[in-house]
């Protein structure tokens, strides 16, 4: 089976190309931006008719699409997320190859789910960002484009080369620079919501099923289970062997508390401490005031517009792709910790 993966040098394309490779009957091509890729092509920017000549010449029967950008403005995010996605489905409905399209979604594009639920496929998606927006229009161009296709909706995707600014690997970041500065105190901000963490080698699996089925539609890629980030921040430092306090910042249950003297001392203008947020950083109207030693700072919002409660419903990939989730969130935790402890 000839594959055409395209990003394979993106957080989830890198282990999908390894999980491809690992399959004796896959022949993969790859496609990309980058100088190492077998072909390269800037899909924001190239033509769907050139696109369609390289389909022609290849003639893959899948096509992979792990492309696409997390950050930016709402132009970037629409011209790489959903432009791009345009082109490839124009390329693919001109060429005669008649390749099969694996797109990699997100969880982002149903926005906010009531706390306590389980988010089906059949859900009413109602994106909170442009970042869910632009992976939703992209969704929906494929689902309409008459190809045989398949969306996977990943939800959050931890584990080995998870990016360090992102809400995790700011994390362990952090944890990092206390552990390496011998803080025995670690103020941590932003960890009061909720996500599905799926392994990012778990996604490539799922990706690996996906090209090999004839499943069509949308397909939900999760663990089934949504985590505090509080609580995944108590793992955290539990494989690290981090022996000290993990104070949170915000209390986005309830009322903030007043800090303790111990906490108060330690927020005095005199004697700054850096703290970690979790979700986008934002101005902090207190931060240069110097009486805000004794406020506690706003929930910083996880940077994917899902508010405080994400979680899979995972029936629709086990009984159709036969795939469930291998890889507990503490191994994939500790893959991160492992890199961050190695950075110099």
């Amino acid at each position: 089976m000839r594959v055409l993966l395209i990003g394979a040098n993106g957080y989830i394309g890198r282990f999908v190309a390894d999980r491809l490779l690992a399959d004796p009957a896959v022949q993969l091509t790859a496609l990309g931006r980058g100088d190492d890729a077998d072909v390269r092509f800037d899909l924001a920017t190239g033509s769907p008719g050139a696109l369609t000549r390289f389909l022609d010449a290849v003639h893959p029967g899948v096509v992979v699409n792990c492309a696409g950008a997390t950050r930016g403005g709402a132009r970037e995010l629409t011209r790489h997320n959903t432009v791009a996605v345009a082109t490839v489905c124009e390329a693919l409905r001109r060429s005669g190859c008649g390749a099969r399209l694996v797109q990699i979604g997100c969880g982002s594009e149903y926005g906010p789910s009531q706390p306590g639920s389980s988010t089906a496929e059949d859900a009413v998606p109602r994106p909170g960002g442009p970042y869910g927006v632009s992976k939703l229009a992209a969704t929906e161009l494929v689902l309409g484009s008459g190809l045989d296709a398949v969306v996977l909706r990943v939800f959050s995707p931890v584990g080995p080369g998870t990016p360090a600014g992102s809400p995790l690997g700011r994390l362990a970041e952090a944890m990092r620079r206390a552990m390496q500065s011998g803080d025995a105190e670690l103020k941590l901000g932003g960890l009061g919501a909720q996500r599905d963490f799926v392994d990012v080698r778990d996604v490539a699996r799922a990706v690996h099923a996906a090209s090999l089925s004839a499943a069509q539609g949308v397909i939900n890629i999760g663990s089934g289970r949504a985590v505090r980030l509080r609580d995944a921040a108590g793992i955290l430092a539990r494989v690290a062997g981090y022996g000290g306090v993990l104070n949170e910042l915000d209390n986005p249950a309830g009322p903030h508390h007043a800090p303790t003297p111990h906490l108060a001392q330690a927020h005095a203008p005199s004697t700054p401490h850096p703290r970690a947020t979790i979700g986008h950083p934002r101005p902090d109207p207190d931060h240069h005031h110097p009486n805000a030693g004794g406020t506690n700072p706003a929930a910083f919002p996880y940077p994917d517009g899902c508010g405080t409660w994400q979680q899979a419903d995972v029936r629709t990939a086990r009984d159709r792709l036969g795939w469930r989730p291998r890889i507990n969130l503490e191994e994939s935790l500790a893959d991160i910790w492992m890199e961050a402890a190695c950075r110099i």
